[in-house]
């Protein structure tokens, strides 16, 4: 570390006597930053819970409404964690929003339109999802063309696809019940999209966690060149994490279209301000600004948390989103500070 002239000046005279205690009362300031910068949106998500239920100990912290917590956030678990993929690549996918609304649209013509049965019409819709991610994949490492930019124009693009397919009508009529099971559904008294939040979420942290190109995954996020020197297939790696991204969108629209009951163009573009907010909270959790499943899951759950506090006592959508992106913000700069402040 270099040396500045207060330095000097005390490696000379010596220390004065009334500084004797900072050197042993700084690292403790230095753990306690270091500790708010990888648990405080834990502390945070805990500071909710305990908050709504002395607040609303009749309601809140009941089993049943713990359910209801976890149904609401189970799709925006699930197209966050797909996200975070993309995002610990190194790229964003600003489609993903427009793409769940597409895939809700598609899925619910192909069944109503097409008349295809039920598997047959997720399968073609999910493997039409892969197919996207796999452009803009392309468009982003072949043609070089800024994530931002081109992910922004797929998902225009999914719109005007989803207009031209519905004519703007939705699709609801002739949806049959094992569709509409899909979303609104139980399993063991636990709702299907509980289940398939888990199961996505699992299957993403082996992915990252415990393969091969999970570990390249990281390794390309955190550093594209170095990576490419070592050996790792760069471009490849960047378009298997958008495919993955773009199936779980795809997987969001088909849920959430089975459970609203309909094919609505729209109805899942606010998934992709609720899914960054996640996927960035996450980053604030535990580890030191990366992002990772666990922190997603923990970003999702304090969104969740937070709007179903503010409803139960009857709160407007106005401060929900209020709630949601001061969070936000309070969160990650927390941290981000925290984080600076102890490392110097």
């Amino acid at each position: 570390m270099t040396n500045t002239a207060a330095d000097i000046a005390d490696q000379a005279t010596g220390p004065a006597p009334s500084a004797a205690a900072a050197p042993a009362a700084l690292p403790h300031l230095s753990r306690a930053l270091l500790f708010v910068s990888k648990y405080g949106t834990l502390l945070a998500l805990a500071g909710l819970i305990i908050g709504f239920s002395v607040a609303s100990p009749n309601v809140f912290p009941t089993v049943s409404n713990l359910v209801n917590v976890l149904n609401q956030v189970s799709l925006t678990a699930i197209i966050s964690c797909g996200l975070t993929i993309a995002v610990i690549s190194g790229e964003f996918d600003l489609s993903v929003g427009y793409h769940a609304s597409f895939a809700g649209v598609f899925v619910t013509g192909l069944i109503t339109k097409q008349h295809l049965s039920l598997v047959p019409a997720v399968l073609v819709t999910l493997a039409i999802g892969a197919a996207i991610g796999l452009v803009n994949g392309l468009l982003i490492t072949k043609a070089r063309i800024n994530a931002i930019i081109a992910t922004l124009g797929i998902g225009t693009l999914l719109v005007g696809f989803s207009y031209g397919y519905s004519q703007g009508v939705p699709f609801s009529t002739g949806l049959p019940n094992s569709f509409l099971n899909l979303g609104a559904g139980k399993l063991w008294h636990v709702p299907h999209n509980i289940i398939a939040m888990a199961i996505v979420g699992a299957i993403l942290w082996l992915f990252v966690n415990k393969t091969d190109i999970g570990h390249s995954t990281q390794a390309v996020g955190d550093n594209a060149e170095a990576s490419r020197l070592a050996g790792i297939r760069t471009d490849r790696v960047k378009m298997i994490a958008f495919v993955i991204c773009a199936i779980a969108a795809a997987l969001t629209g088909i849920l959430l279209a089975s459970l609203v009951g309909s094919g609505t163009i729209g109805a899942g573009d606010s998934y992709l301000l609720s899914a960054f907010a996640a996927v960035y909270l996450g980053s604030a959790t535990m580890h030191d600004g990366e992002f990772h499943i666990i922190g997603t899951i923990v970003g999702v759950l304090i969104i969740g948390v937070g709007f179903n506090g503010l409803s139960i006592f009857g709160l407007s959508t106005f401060y929900q989103y209020l709630f949601n992106g001061g969070v936000l913000i309070a969160a990650v700069g927390l941290s981000t500070v925290a984080r600076r402040y102890a490392t110097r």
